[in-house]
């Protein structure tokens, strides 16, 4: 499948050319079509096929992915706290140790995925994390499960932004989003299906002398390491290697990405990631992802206890934590669906934000159970549409392969900043209401309302100006790559979203 890297058949001249750029996805070599043959009925057709052989596996493996980073909290119902004899904040410092290394391993990752193809570098760093899971089942102390969750977010680190840098050089930068969110849709799923697997695997606790927490690390760790011993023949590299197309749409695949980005450069430059480093706005996107991820991580890693204190036996609380997941899984899809429909963003992160700051504020105002459940199911729904729609956002606004990889990369680093902020939301002193972590989570969401509402006027009044000079320069004065040479082409390559052309996706 993925690991025979198998040549479009291209003139002898053609082929030494794509020889020497095999790292990247959209091979400039390839040779300029137009798009002949190619009808709506047609490219729709095409792009089910990508998705079939693309998103189901890469939703999987994030599945098990979310599910070994979070299963923590489904553990602590089951005496993790008193087994590793953990006081005061030290299951807080637990949960937090694993973000600093996590987002420290973003940035290099995506990198090291410009240079090694994906069913590589993917499989290792799965065959990884899910070693260190399985080790975590074996902790006997507070500094051994500590160690495990360092590990753990070494190797986890490089899938999310991974992946999402990997679906865009697939897809149209209008087709991302909808992709993004099945993708992100898995986090939900984790959710729900780690509630029902903690569940089942609590009937467990003493066989071969562990704890009900050790066996919902060992098999779920377990579960991973097996999908991952698949994962190098089901990840497939690049557009222009795909076995599964034909060279027919091999090549139309890629006329597509290039009709899309244009000839901004795709060659592997440390200029660009230099690019995106002093970029303000992926800045921005940063602090609204991390707006996003701190109430997500703190919703699956103390939901469980959240339920719990509304009345629940710890049994009834892992299952009750099911529906508020499925609920979000729905929402995440429909939203980046019609996000990528209307060609929109912004709206509909800012109405994802204001129904997660209806839910927090219910979570936050009233004792009664039933309103406190509602309040969990509304701001689920609120919270999980926000980082693929963000992310397909940021992503469809940078210019450049290797700039849009960092700037993915940075973005998901500033978003699980987060994490480590939401490690320390709930605290034990504050349960079982949790009015003050349910109150910082509505000041977060509170400002990424703020800055997507910032970045929307930013991106319209941008795309306007630029219109009204390419206007005011008359019929030469905007430029597209037909009309270019090759010397203005490799100049505005260099220029990445800031060449006269591009506009912004609002």
């Amino acid at each position: 499948m993925a690991s025979s890297e198998k040549k479009i058949e291209l003139s002898t001249e053609e082929t030494s050319a794509a020889a020497s750029v095999t790292m990247v996805s959209i091979d400039p070599e390839i040779p300029q079509v137009d798009s002949e043959g190619w009808d709506g009925t047609a490219t729709k057709r095409l792009l089910r096929k990508l998705d079939y052989h693309i998103i189901p596996f890469m939703s999987l493996i994030y599945l098990l992915c979310f599910l070994d980073r979070t299963n923590i909290g489904n553990a602590r119902l089951d005496s993790l706290e008193q087994d590793l004899h953990l006081e005061g904040l030290q299951y807080n410092d637990c949960l937090a140790i694993l973000f600093p290394f996590y987002i420290a391993a973003e940035i290099p990752s995506n990198v090291v995925l410009k240079l090694v193809r994906p069913s590589i570098w993917l499989t290792f760093i799965m065959v990884c994390w899910s070693a260190s899971m399985i080790g975590q089942g074996f902790v006997k102390s507070y500094s051994g499960l500590m160690a495990t969750r360092v590990f753990l977010g070494i190797f986890e680190g490089g899938l999310f932004p991974g992946v999402n840098y990997y679906i865009t050089q697939w897809y149209k930068r209008d087709e991302c989003g909808f992709r993004m969110a099945m993708f992100f849709s898995a986090a939900t799923l984790a959710g729900a299906f780690g509630g029902i697997l903690a569940r089942g695997i609590a009937e467990m606790s003493g066989v071969g002398g562990l704890s009900a927490w050790s066996w919902i690390f060992i098999l779920e760790g377990l579960l991973s390491i097996v999908v991952s011993f698949g994962a190098y023949w089901a990840i497939y590299d690049y557009p222009a290697t795909a076995r599964f197309l034909t060279t027919f749409e091999r090549t139309e695949v890629v006329r597509r990405l290039r009709d899309d980005t244009g000839h901004l450069s795709n060659e592997y430059n440390s200029k660009y990631v230099w690019q995106a480093l002093k970029d303000w706005k992926i800045y921005i996107h940063c602090l609204i992802c991390m707006a996003g991820f701190c109430p997500i991580y703190s919703f699956s890693l103390f939901l469980p206890t959240i339920i719990k204190g509304m009345g629940y036996t710890a049994n009834n609380a892992q299952l009750m934590s099911v529906p508020p997941y499925v609920c979000a899984c729905f929402f995440t899809v429909t939203a980046s669906w019609l996000a990528d429909r209307y060609k929109k963003r912004g709206v509909f992160l800012l109405g994802s934000q204001l129904v997660a700051i209806v839910g927090f504020g219910m979570l936050a105002g009233s004792g009664k159970a039933s309103v406190q459940y509602a309040g969990t199911v509304l701001a689920a729904i609120g919270i999980y549409p926000q980082i693929p729609l963000g992310l397909a956002w940021n992503s469809g606004n940078i210019g450049g392969s290797l700039k849009r990889g960092t700037g993915i990369a940075m973005q998901v680093m500033g978003g699980n900043c987060g994490g480590i902020i939401a490690s320390y939301v709930y605290l034990t002193k504050d349960g079982p209401r949790f009015i003050k972590g349910h109150s910082i989570l509505i000041g977060f969401v509170g400002m990424a309302f703020f800055l997507t509402l910032f970045m929307m006027v930013w991106c319209q009044r941008e795309n306007a100006r630029r219109d009204a000079i390419a206007l005011a320069q008359g019929p030469d004065g905007d430029k597209t790559q037909e009309g270019l040479t090759d010397e203005e082409k490799r100049l505005e390559g260099e220029l990445a979203d800031d060449v006269p052309w591009f506009r912004y996706t609002v």
